[in-house]
Formats: structure tokens, sequence, C-alpha cells
């Protein structure tokens, strides 16, 4: 009987073969934490007794939500980081260096890897053909000190998308049209293993996206097969050598399977204050929108920004409305900076901020007042999570994100392509 990517993945890692269902030990290839979850996670481990790290060089504290710090009490937590990092010999990736999914997406994840954040968006590295998954900060830190970690083998949902992607339509609609189709708690606990036509031909931005939000439907994890699209985007980070073909096997068994005609799918707007509650760009009616944020570990790559930049280039935002945009990695901030990118969107009238999560989690760099309504490219759009609970977040494409910027109202993206 064939396997499923996340069965194989986790029975390379385990002691024995390991199927659906099953209680799986497997070894660890890389741990990391951030600064939000990294304190308590260190705390847990300095409780249990451990005084060192299993391996000190994949085990890296970010240091990207409160970044730079925007408190004194976030300033020591960076600072107590730094401390343990000292005397562990572990990693610290410092502000500045970016957020944590996409810095080790740029730099340490390979396909078949196990890997353990301390953060819900960790699945992001399932793009790669990872088994990356996201943990409570105690199970962070029994995987920092052991190397190892126990997981229960998921059931794996299929999602097949096959056809042409439309005009103005990218890898944020498909997982958006996803978790309206299948809940927000769809998938819980399950591997969603993404296949079909319009996944092969899907960059890796546009995989980092979908495998970043796979969490929002309630997912362990979101896996991509490695290809030559994995190939060719590890060479573009300088690491041809982490390279390895993965998939699944034709005859793996899954729960079920989801179909989407990519032919089908508009632009599509998460609305408050739930992912799943999701309408197509032509169903949303009149929202005047006061903030459009651009980047995070979901849209802050530089295709992201190449996608906005196309659209407001030689075009000014709407003078009610704000713009702020976070690259997701220092590389990143590099890229838009030396090709052009973001010369277009600061003339734009748009706001750069430094790499790292920022107004995403409502710490600092846009948080959002009483009754204001922001369009973000972010994952996540609950009550309260970017700054005042009275206000409102819509979710879209970096294209809805531009053509919203330029019209002050959430807008379709596609006329001005």
């Amino acid at each position: 009987m064939g396997m499923t990517l996340a069965e194989k993945i986790l029975s390379e890692h385990g002691e024995k073969e390991v199927r659906t269902g099953e209680i799986a030990v497997v070894k660890v290839d890389l741990t990391y934490t951030q600064d939000g979850t990294g304190p308590l996670a260190v705390r847990k481990l300095q409780e249990m007794g451990f005084k060192e790290v299993y391996n000190p060089k994949k085990t890296i504290l970010f240091l990207d939500h409160a970044a730079p710090s925007p408190r004194f009490e976030l300033s020591n937590d960076h600072a107590f980081l730094r401390d343990f990092a000292e005397k562990t010999g572990s990693q610290v990736s410092e502000v500045g260096n970016g957020i944590s999914h996409q810095v080790v997406a740029e730099k340490e994840v390979k396909p078949g890897d196990v890997v353990i954040g301390a953060d819900s968006h960790t699945c992001t590295g399932g793009a790669l053909g990872a088994f990356a998954t996201g943990v409570g900060s105690t199970d962070a830190a029994v995987a920092i000190a052991l190397g190892k970690i126990w997981l229960r083998v998921p059931e794996t949902i299929r999602v097949v998308v096959e056809g042409n992607l439309p005009i103005g339509v990218y890898g944020k609609d498909i997982i958006l049209h996803l978790i309206g189709k299948i809940s927000a708690a769809g998938a819980t606990y399950k591997a969603l293993e993404f296949s079909g036509d319009t996944i092969q031909n899907l960059g890796m931005a546009g995989r980092m996206t979908i495998a970043n939000m796979a969490v929002e439907a309630g997912a362990k994890v979101g896996l991509f097969p490695s290809d030559q699209i994995t190939r060719e985007w590890l060479k573009r980070m300088g690491r041809p050598e982490d390279f390895r073909k993965l998939g699944p096997d034709p005859d793996a068994i899954y729960e079920t399977s989801v179909k989407i005609n990519a032919k089908e799918l508009k632009p599509t707007i998460a609305c408050p204050h739930q992912v799943d509650h999701i309408k197509v760009i032509d169903e949303i009616g009149e929202v005047k929108v006061d903030q459009v944020y651009l980047g995070t570990s979901c849209n802050g790559r530089l295709e992201d920004f190449q996608i906005a930049a196309k659209i407001l280039k030689g075009k000014k935002i709407h003078p009610k409305t704000r713009m702020i945009f976070t690259p997701g990695s220092r590389l990143v901030y590099l890229e838009a900076l030396k090709n052009g990118t973001m010369e277009i969107l600061i003339e734009s009238g748009a706001i750069a901020m430094p790499p790292g999560c920022g107004a995403c989690v409502g710490l600092h760099e846009g948080v959002l007042g009483d009754g204001e309504v922001c369009l973000a490219t972010q994952p996540r759009n609950f009550k309260g999570r970017m700054g005042s609970p009275k206000s409102f977040i819509y979710l879209g494409s970096p294209a809805v994100a531009a053509a919203t910027a330029i019209e002050g109202k959430i807008a379709d993206p596609r006329k001005y392509l």
C-alpha cells in the first residue's frame, strides 16, 4: 500500500514505518521559536532541567514579531533569548532579518525535513515538501532539548487544482476559496496535500502562501511535492544540493479529495472576522478602507510586491487610505530595493517597514483604531488581531491590495491587469 507525503516523511524520521492514525516519535531536523513564544519555550526547557540543546546549529530563536521592539518588556524578552542562545550555542535571527517562516524557507528547509516551530504558521515550510508544523511552546522546548517529538500521523485530504488561473487570480485566491469550501475547521489535524496541473505550474511564492494558510483550515500541515519549481527555488537561494525529489506514492490512500477548477476562480476576499467568511470580488459591495497592509509571512515575497507594483506603477494611493508594506525578509527587502519594485511602491505613497511581522499581530507599525477597516494580505483576520477589537480586517491578494489602495475601497484588480 502506497504512502501519502505525510506518512512517507514521518516514516523516514521515525523508528519504524507509520501509517495514518498511529503515534510516531520522529527526529526533528530544525526547531525554531519567535519572540512571542520563545521566552515561554526557554523557561519550560529550564524548568525541565535541561541546560543544553540537542542541535544548537538547528535551533533558531527569531526576533521578528516585535522587531524593532516597541516596548521595554518586549526588549527584555529579546535580551533573554539572546542570553539563552549565547549560553547554549543556539542561533539568533536578529531584528531586521525577517519573519521566521520566510527566513527558514530561504536558508534551512529541505524537502523531506521535519520542521517544528513554536508558531502556527510554521506550516509554510510545506511548500518545499517538508513536514513543517506549529506546536505549543512546551512541545517546542522538548524538541529543542531532545531533537525529537511525538506526533499523530494525520489523515490526508488531497486537494487537486486543475486549469489555468485567470488573470488577477493567485495562490491567495486558491487557498481562500478552499478554506471557504471546507470551513475553518474542515481540515483539523489533517494534512492538506496539493496536486494538479495548476499546482505544478504555481511558483514558490504562491505555494508558500497556500502552505502558510493551511492552518487556517485547521490543518496540521500543507504539503507540496518537491519538483522542478522546488529545485529552482533552492538554486536561487544558493542551496541546489538541498534538492530532493519527493512525492506521494501513486496508490496512496487519502481520507478524501477536494477538486478545484482554477478557471472558475475569481479574486476572493475573507471578510471579518473569520477566514472562511469568504466572498468573491463581485459580491463584496462598497467597503471603504482606511489601511492596506501588504506583506507578512503569507504574502511578503518579492513576487507579491511585484504584483502590487505592476498595478501601482504611475498611480497614487487614495488620499484617505494609507498603505503599509512589510517585506518577509532582509533578502526580499534587498531584492525589491535593487530591482526598482520598492521605488514604485514608495512613489505611489506606500510606506516601507523593516522586515518582520509588524502590524499583522497588532503590536506596532500599523495598529488599527476603533472602527477602522483594513485590507490585508496576511493570513488571519480575527477580531482585534491588528489592534482595536472594534476594527475590521478583510483578507485578499497583493493584487486586490494594490487596487484597493488606489480606489480607497475594496476593488477588483482585474481592471488594472
